[in-house]
């Protein structure tokens, strides 16, 4: 795996207070939702550098083994019962690596906040709620979490939104919604969210999407 991670960036128009790293879905890139940035209005938009990573290319055994961007190989259509465990914790510490060098660019990590869409949701969930400091928040959009168990037992207080539609049919609604009690039940500050959509976004997602950043990212 490799060791640095290219990313389409948008960097702050004033002075750089906050950051977001988003985290695209299976067989997409970085630019899958940089288009989304102008749809959140948020109010702190001016000092937030937003981070959008390219996942690795590599062969995906659930589609014949064709090359594409994946942050881990899907070994078979049952999402939760063979996992590739290894590939997930290689790009968990490529995310990792970019959190830290926010960290040193002196971004507080409670104002870092990591945000992914299906396989970045996976991610998202397993970087975030490792890490060794409080991130500003978690977003995990469309998305199950296959390595909870390995998940840091250490309470955290990074806030989670998760989103997901109840039409979806790529990653069951209800592998989302156990993510949440799972979550909710060993005490994470965690809201869920679920709306009328297959595997996608929606404008509805993206008002609570923005109501949760601006809670989170004060001017």
């Amino acid at each position: 795996m490799q060791a640095h991670i290219d990313a389409i960036q948008i960097p702050p128009k004033s002075t750089h207070k906050y950051s977001i790293i988003w985290l695209h879905g299976l067989g997409a890139d970085g630019h899958d939702f940089e288009g989304i940035v102008p749809e959140l209005h948020l109010n702190a938009y001016d000092h937030i550098n937003f981070i959008f990573p390219n996942a690795p290319v590599q062969s995906v055994t659930i589609n014949g083994g064709v090359k594409m961007r994946a942050w881990y190989d899907i070994l078979e259509k049952s999402l939760d019962r063979k996992i590739d465990v290894n590939g997930i914790r290689d790009s968990a510490m490529l995310i990792s690596n970019l959190i830290d060098k926010e960290i040193e660019k002196g971004i507080p990590s409670e104002n870092i906040l990591l945000a992914g869409f299906s396989q970045g949701g996976v991610i998202a969930l397993h970087t975030g709620l490792n890490f060794a400091k409080n991130l500003g928040g978690i977003i995990a959009l469309s998305t199950y979490f296959p390595t909870y168990n390995e998940l840091d037992k250490t309470p955290k207080n990074t806030p989670i939104f998760m989103g997901h539609g109840i039409l979806d049919s790529i990653v069951d609604v209800e592998a989302g919604k156990a993510v949440y009690n799972n979550l909710h039940d060993s005490s994470h500050s965690i809201e869920w969210h679920d709306y009328l959509m297959e595997h996608s976004v929606c404008s509805d997602e993206i008002k609570d999407i923005a109501a949760f950043i601006n809670n989170i990212f004060i001017h």
